[in-house]
């Protein structure tokens, strides 16, 4: 008996002398499975739709949820300190002109208060101000606290099953005296801003497929416009869609890749020249990708709407979709009443990076009166066009770029850089129109991957992630990362720039202080 315990006892200490040894080399993968699995579970038997809003009286803490609705906001007003959009503005600036804070005081800055949102989950909401309320989302929440001592005004929670188990939500938008959010099971919902009461709900992508609307909706006109996620799920087709403020009504839809004739339609159509000569997929092969998972920009003078499409799928394999992939990898123009094509710009020609153009665009005027449209996709570079004429003014690499042009072949591995988590992600440049200067966060993170055989590649089943690595992790299908990432470079590619290093261990946390700057000069492109 005391033999069986020993050797039971050692048994066990070897097993978890193991798995403590694959979770502290694999500490990232880990911490993610735990988390997500976490939520998923919780969350997988909820009917869709279930809610609960609570108010809470005035407290640096959350509160226990109240059944009590007469909590009001006071009214959003027009003072430059509202940020009441993703990117501040529908023009996508992301640019304070607020001056209490310097460079001076900076180091001052005291922490005022907190609020914990009691939940362990993806947190890429954009804070929304406006007036005297904060406005955030999680996946399954939407949060509206006071800026002055974080005492919660009121959160609503819904109660879903999500599309997939990321756990992310990019935020909100405000237009009115409502707020609007997309949800991870596919639906856009709208808000009493005062109370946090929800006042419509619209299904406008297939969970059941993998699609999923996490981004940050924008408003204007009395329309909110929101895309779905999902390209990188086999079957699934990015799609546009304009939804009517005041009763959540599908105005408008379009696709951003070619649609099907069994594709699902759920509005009348915006006019699109665009047709699958650009894709030619092996036959079972459905054309995949073109999805928005970020936010929008739109021209209120000229009524345009700019839509960042995503990457073609299955990702890192060009050889299942010979050709451009329009539009995939590029900015699409709209007109944001009809849904009717104006033009596109294609940034990424040929995509087997997953270099996304992810972020918003900026629109500006330079200081030389020259109207521009700034973009910073996946792929590590800014690209500056001149609205007037749609002329490429400048495209400059922002990151390390390493085997941009290597092919990727079946069984061989390929290091590149940005990798397919860097570059820029969902945080776009911002315009500082009074030094003329834009500014812009890159991560300079690089991949490996190991390409797959064509027909492994082909075997993937509709609803499920898609992608060309050859890997048994499915936290590494989209490549396996480097584990240090840096933000910003090392030196600055020309006297245009001043340089910025900034790194982190990923897996243990180690961070290098930054040691200067990277901005862009737009003075120095203008003609």
């Amino acid at each position: 008996m005391g033999r069986t315990m020993k050797f039971l006892s050692g048994g066990v200490f070897v097993l978890g002398a193991l798995a403590a040894g694959i979770i502290f080399s694999n500490w990232d993968d880990s911490v993610k499975i735990v988390s997500l699995g976490i939520n998923y579970f919780r969350y997988m038997g909820a009917p869709a739709g279930t809610i609960i809003t609570e108010v809470a009286a005035a407290s640096k803490q959350p509160m226990p949820a109240r059944q009590n609705s007469s909590a009001r906001v006071s009214a959003p007003d027009s003072e430059q300190g509202d940020w009441p959009s993703y990117n501040k503005t529908l023009t996508s600036n992301r640019f304070s002109s607020l001056v209490q804070i310097t460079a001076a005081n900076v180091g001052d800055l005291k922490v005022l208060c907190t609020y914990d949102t009691g939940q362990y989950t993806g947190f890429n909401s954009g804070l929304l101000k406006v007036g005297a309320a904060l406005i955030f989302t999680t996946e399954y929440d939407i949060f509206s606290i006071n800026p002055n001592d974080c005492s919660q005004n009121w959160r609503t929670h819904e109660d879903y099953q999500p599309a997939t188990p990321q756990g992310v939500s990019r935020g909100a938008a405000y237009l009115d005296g409502r707020l609007f959010r997309g949800t991870q099971d596919g639906r856009v919902l709208a808000y009493d801003f005062n109370t946090g009461k929800r006042l419509w709900e619209t299904v406008i992508a297939d969970s059941k497929k993998g699609e999923s609307a996490p981004a940050a909706p924008i408003a204007w006109n009395d329309l909110v416009f929101i895309g779905n996620a999902g390209g990188d799920i086999k079957g699934v087709k990015g799609r546009m869609y304009a939804l009517d403020a005041q009763t959540g009504r599908i105005v408008w839809e379009f696709y951003l890749v070619p649609r099907s004739p069994d594709d699902i339609k759920r509005a009348p159509e915006g006019k699109s020249p665009l047709d699958d000569a650009s894709w030619d997929t092996p036959a079972g092969s459905p054309i995949t990708g073109g999805a928005t998972w970020t936010s929008y920009t739109l021209d209120p003078v000229s009524g345009l709407l700019y839509v960042p499409g995503g990457n073609p799928a299955p990702d890192f394999a060009p050889g299942m979709r010979k050709g451009g992939n329009l539009y995939t990898g590029s900015v699409i123009v709209l007109d944001a009443r009809t849904g009717n094509y104006k033009t596109h710009y294609k940034l990424v020609p040929k995509d087997w990076h997953d270099w996304d153009v992810s972020s918003a665009p900026v629109l500006a005027e330079t200081a030389a009166g020259k109207n521009v449209m700034l973009v910073a996709p996946k792929d590590g570079h800014l690209y500056a066009y001149d609205l007037s004429n749609n002329e490429l003014l400048f495209r400059e690499p922002m990151t390390k770029v390493e085997n941009a042009d290597a092919e990727f072949a079946a069984g061989q591995s390929v290091h590149f850089c940005p990798g397919s988590i860097g570059g820029a992600e969902w945080n776009g440049p911002g315009f500082d129109p009074q030094n003329n200067l834009v500014m812009i966060g890159e991560v300079q993170w690089c991949t490996t991957v190991t390409l797959q055989k064509q027909e492994q590649i082909a075997a993937s089943e509709p609803g499920k992630p898609w992608s060309g690595d050859a890997t048994l992790n499915p936290f590494h299908m989209w490549g396996k990362q480097d584990p240090f990432v840096s933000i910003g470079r090392h030196d600055a590619p020309n006297d245009r720039h001043t340089s910025e290093f900034s790194a982190a261990g990923i897996k243990r946390g180690e961070c290098f202080r930054p040691i200067g700057e990277y901005l862009v000069d737009v003075r120095e492109h203008e003609a």
